[in-house]
């Protein structure tokens, strides 16, 4: 008796991919308006729309347009909006006070924000560069970037931002033992239910430069920030980073930038099991943007593949400059 003929080739992997119905049975990973966190400018002014040149379709917001976007942000279904402020020339000063003023304009845009929507979450920046002269995210004296009387400056920062009603504090300045120490601080203060995401492995890169525009960094940067943030070529030392701000206390963590770095992102994921964010920053998004209005690259198809490898990864969200047009495409809104 002759042996059954086995077909060639038995394992036909385009079967699944035939027809849309199909390809969305063996999907593998999804992508949903609830995975975005939209990062928002923030300046002074009334009803001013302030257009970023070096980031295509984003603009600095005085605080009533930021509640607007904040309302936009919620009937998309994004979850939440991050703010990061504007300051004017004369509030930036070497000790950076106006970082923790209760009414300073980050403060502000989140009252607010949570007066007009209360059900989104707030997120904030935990740095001083918005409100240093020099443009670093800590003090500086003779040009050292002063770690411990940083902290110190960031707690108060972190109180103030609390006390206005954020939900999330997002740390992103690098400082060593910030996380222990605004999360002891919260506690004391009775913000218990104030979340922490630390931004616990943010990367010296070359990819921040069209946000300096955004927040007016530009030409203030003395210097380099390679002694606080991470070098790109190291993997090992971020999970050590990630290790420590999670027994700090932070509740959730930032790999940044993001595409160059989802090598990192996955293995936070695979070794923490905790939840895990990536930061698509102004440069990744400038590229697309860029590429896409020069009819170089399909604008819509390069966004949405982007935001997919982030959730590939092992992301549980990101925060992109694309949320609100990807929150859109994913709902049928075009």
């Amino acid at each position: 008796m002759r042996p059954i003929q086995a077909a060639y080739p038995a394992a036909r992997f385009r079967r699944v991919r035939r027809t849309d119905a199909l390809r969305r049975l063996t999907q593998e990973n999804l992508l949903a308006p609830g995975d975005l966190i939209w990062p928002l400018f923030v300046r002074d002014g009334v009803d001013v729309v302030e257009p970023i040149a070096s980031m295509p379709g984003v603009a600095r917001l005085s605080v009533d347009r930021v509640v607007r976007a904040a309302e936009e942000a919620a009937e998309l279904g994004i979850p939440a909006v991050c703010l990061f402020p504007y300051t004017a020339a004369d509030l930036r000063t070497e000790d950076c006070a106006e970082a923790w003023n209760p009414d300073n304009l980050a403060n502000r845009a989140i009252r607010a924000i949570k007066s007009a929507v209360p059900q989104i979450a707030v997120m904030t920046d935990v740095a001083l560069d918005p409100y240093n002269i020099n443009g670093h995210d800590g003090l500086v004296r003779d040009g050292i970037i002063l770690n411990d009387e940083t902290v110190e400056a960031l707690v108060k920062m972190a109180l103030a931002q609390a006390e206005a009603g954020a939900d999330i504090l997002g740390p992103s300045d690098m400082m060593d033992g910030r996380i222990g120490a605004m999360r002891w601080a919260l506690e004391g203060a009775g913000h218990k239910d104030v979340a922490i995401l630390s931004y616990a492995a943010k990367y010296a890169s070359a990819f921040y430069g069209p946000f300096r525009d955004a927040v007016g960094a530009s030409g203030r940067l003395v210097g380099d920030k390679k002694t606080y943030q991470m070098n790109p070529a190291n993997s090992d030392e971020a999970l050590r980073l990630i290790e420590r701000d999670l027994m700090e206390g932070a509740d959730m963590v930032m790999v940044k930038p993001g595409m160059p770095y989802l090598d990192i992102c996955r293995r936070v994921k695979d070794t923490f099991g905790v939840p895990t964010y990536a930061y698509q920053v102004s440069g990744e998004y400038a590229m697309i943007r860029g590429a896409a209005e020069r009819g170089w690259i399909n604008g819509e198809a390069a966004m949405m593949e982007s935001l997919m490898g982030f959730k590939r990864a092992g992301c549980d969200g990101i925060l992109s400059y694309f949320a609100p047009a990807a929150a859109r495409l994913l709902s049928g809104l075009t």
